[in-house]
């Protein structure tokens, strides 16, 4: 596998719908419960890029394997430097180096345009999404016990934090 990362585009929709929806469905890892069409993620990837943020796609052989982007933290003026990140695999593409390599282009990114600090969010437990962040410098800054509701039981997010 010899990936290369790239911006996303609206016809990335389908196959980003594809890696994400199974996380969806089957885990915990996101608290959206219903799954996502092709056209709706070509409409975040819009959202994300209009306001100026990276929407990341790794492909190797011409198949989309992850992606991973950065979205506002928060509406308000004064967190206008800080970012949440996001990053999804395929489940061919996990275990590889391919969250790292993602990230290792999406940070960077971020810093030159002038964001600070970059949260992610990780509902627990998730310890291969928690090692992935701390391998890069990601600090755990608190965790939200029981905020989240899916397949009958309570679920805890944790936070972790990186300033660039």
């Amino acid at each position: 596998m010899n990936p290369t990362i790239r911006l996303a585009r609206a016809e990335d929709g389908d196959a980003i719908a594809r890696i994400y929806n199974p996380c969806v469905l089957e885990t915990t890892i996101t608290f959206e419960e219903e799954a996502v069409s092709g056209l709706e993620m070509a409409r975040r990837i819009a959202d994300v890029q209009e306001q100026g943020l990276p929407w990341l796609v790794a492909e190797a052989d011409g198949q989309l394997l992850g992606y991973a982007y950065a979205t506002r933290f928060r509406p308000r003026a004064a967190f206008r430097h800080s970012v949440e990140s996001s990053v999804y695999l395929g489940l061919q593409a996990q275990g590889r180096g391919l969250g790292r390599l993602l990230y290792e282009d999406l940070l960077p990114r971020l810093k030159a345009a002038g964001r600070h600090a970059v949260v992610a969010s990780i509902a627990l437990p998730h310890p291969h999404s928690v090692a992935l962040h701390e391998r890069l410098g990601f600090r755990q800054v608190g965790v939200l016990r029981e905020v989240g509701f899916k397949f009958g039981r309570w679920v805890d997010l944790g936070y972790w934090q990186r300033n660039l």
